[in-house]
């Protein structure tokens, strides 16, 4: 299964896109684009975006779980969209390894995802 990246940062947003199946690779990818993003705005947020996404390599999960610890708290917010329930049970296994406010919405509700990540901190819920 061939995978696929897409990264953009704009502000304190950074947009990730994903298909197919998440390789170390990938992190070695984004996680410098990332971290550049957090050394330059602080606190940031995170649209993280699979489409006909099939999970990670062992290799990446460590990857995904080491950088969770490492920006435990730089991340404010983080929406999940995605297109299957089991992505939607992701969201709720990301929560303990994160100070963000995390939330599942599903692929036709990408918008109401760029809303939420934009409203100001105290409209958070």
């Amino acid at each position: 299964m061939k995978q696929s990246i897409q990264i953009e940062v704009h502000g304190r947003l950074v947009e990730v896109r994903v298909q197919g199946k998440l390789t170390r690779e990938a992190y070695r990818e984004f996680t410098p684009v990332i971290e550049e993003t957090i050394e330059r705005q602080g606190k940031i947020r995170i649209l993280f975006v699979m489409s006909d996404f099939h999970g990670w390599t062992a290799e990446a999960l460590w990857d995904d779980i080491k950088f969770d610890v490492k920006h435990f708290t730089d991340v404010e917010r983080l929406a999940i969209v995605g297109e299957k329930r089991w992505q939607k049970g992701m969201a709720m296994f990301c929560k303990p390894f994160t100070t963000a406010k995390v939330r599942y919405f599903d692929r036709e509700h990408e918008d109401e995802a760029r809303r939420w990540l934009s409203a100001p901190s105290h409209a958070a819920t």
